[in-house]
């Protein structure tokens, strides 16, 4: 009888808490193939984006640097954010979903941003930008060096799942691990 009863104590301990259910889905960011020009002059452009299961995805260029805003009421979200130095995205966007709602849901997005340097405007950096997604309270929760860390995926996954309790208004951007990337 015990080692049945240590059988299944050791497939529960592998399960891990059943609270803690995450999972990742991949959607191409491919601005020239996928994505509709909202609007584009001298100064920048817009596009409208398909995400996962059709969750709307805004990117915007300006000044030589991008933004994401998420979500069905993109008016009524805050402002996008972007990072300070010159960049450009990744084409591929990571869903973090969780299924504590009981089916699987969007919680975050991670998207990497080449990050130019300020003098030679070469890539010279890589940050995996972590979005929390909540109407009304989307917003970037923690900044990954890609090129400084060598987990830099775990690091930006353990940061997604944490979304959800983030103030956008209050809080601190996180940079997990070792950051140098500006």
């Amino acid at each position: 009888m015990k080692p049945f009863v240590f059988a299944i104590l050791a497939v529960l301990a592998l399960a891990g808490p059943a609270q803690a259910q995450f999972t990742s889905a991949y959607t191409d960011l491919d601005l020239d193939n996928d994505c509709l020009v909202l609007d584009a002059d001298d100064f920048g452009v817009s596009w409208s984006c398909p995400g996962y299961k059709g969750y709307p995805v805004h990117v915007s260029e300006g000044d030589l640097r991008f933004t994401i805003v998420y979500g069905f009421n993109i008016d009524k979200e805050p402002g996008g954010q972007t990072l300070g130095p010159f960049n450009r995205l990744g084409d591929t966007l990571e869903w973090r979903l969780s299924k504590a709602s009981g089916r699987w849901l969007p919680v975050a997005t991670i998207v990497r941003y080449h990050i130019a340097d300020i003098d030679t405007g070469v890539d010279s950096g890589q940050v995996l930008v972590v979005t929390q997604l909540a109407e009304g309270n989307s917003c970037h929760i923690a900044y990954v060096d890609a090129r400084a860390n060598t987990n830099a995926n775990e690091l930006a996954r353990a940061a997604a799942d944490r979304a959800g309790n983030f103030d956008c208004g209050t809080d601190t951007i996180a940079t997990p691990g070792t950051f140098a990337a500006w």
